[in-house]
């Protein structure tokens, strides 16, 4: 099984009541790591700057196992100073390279998306019309799936936004939306959101509401499933998306699942695999067996 992830990979700066530190994340790069810890070989496609954030990126796929096509990144690398506000959700500042990041692709990263069993999108720079055409080029006839995971500080234009996102879930394999997406997006409605993604020719639309769990829409039938529940707090909610991704594209990069008890288990288990991601600081996949052990590169290097 072979997958390739293509979007964002930066610095989380978290400024809170502890002080100051720094994680290695991105949506995508926590995507990578995460089907790489689930045993799929897996490449991210990303601008990583030559610089100390570059080299402590780097060296954090290494840890994991994910290979490394990278852009240049004239500005540097990507950084988000991340704090939180009176209700205890994340606010993200991006620096410039973040808000103006670009991805490139060269023959390596042409053959490796051509011979995937799946390429996962997500925090992609969507809202440059530049962008997505060589992203849509790229891709030829892969097997996708897609997660806007739009931040509104690297937007530059919601509707532009929403057309290039469209355009790529049309033809998307499987599409995941957050309520937070629905609301950034669209109406906030994440129902209707769901139908109008499948009208357009989303394969399968899984769209994840928190403590309401998620709901995962198919030419199967529509499957539903709570947030699961395991021992410990919750310590940090910002990977779950991304393990919850992560955790589908895996499955997908074995083939789709062929009855509706498959498709239930594939949602059941990316449930149990975002709770668990939930019980440690960072967005790094967990899985419930994974919960006590002392594991190497978890805050980055």
């Amino acid at each position: 099984m072979t997958a390739v992830v293509i979007g964002d990979a930066l610095i989380d700066e978290i400024r809170d009541a502890s002080g100051v530190r720094e994680l290695v994340g991105g949506a995508a790069l926590n995507v990578a790591v995460g089907l790489c810890r689930l045993g799929v070989e897996t490449t991210l496609i990303a601008m990583v700057g030559d610089d100390e954030a570059g080299q402590h990126i780097r060296e954090y796929l290494r840890d994991h196992g994910v290979r490394l096509i990278d852009s240049p990144a004239p500005l540097g690398s990507s950084r988000a100073v991340v704090t939180w506000s009176s209700a205890g959700e994340p606010q993200y500042a991006f620096n410039e390279a973040a808000r103006g990041r670009s991805i490139r692709y060269g023959d390596e990263a042409r053959e490796t998306i051509s011979t995937a069993d799946v390429v996962a999108i997500s925090c992609f720079p969507f809202d440059r019309p530049d962008e997505v055409d060589a992203l849509v080029d790229a891709l030829q006839d892969a097997r996708i799936a897609v997660d806007p995971n739009p931040r509104s500080g690297m937007m530059g234009d919601v509707a532009e936004f929403v057309r290039g996102f469209e355009l790529l879930a049309a033809r998307a394999e499987l599409v995941k939306v957050g309520a937070d997406d629905a609301t950034l997006l669209y109406d906030g409605d994440i129902d209707a959101l769901r139908g109008r993604l499948r009208r357009l020719g989303a394969g399968a639309v899984l769209a994840t509401a928190g403590a309401a769990g998620a709901v995962l829409e198919t030419d199967a039938g529509v499957f539903r499933a709570p947030i699961a529940s395991l021992p410990g707090p919750v310590v940090d909610t910002v990977g779950a998306g991304d393990a919850t991704l992560a955790a589908v594209a895996a499955g997908l990069s074995q083939g789709e699942p062929r009855t509706d008890a498959e498709w239930q288990q594939l949602l059941d288990d990316a449930m149990l695999i975002a709770a668990a991601t939930c019980r440690a600081e960072g967005g790094l996949l967990r899985t419930p067996e994974s919960l006590q052990e002392a594991e190497r590169g978890v805050f980055g290097s």
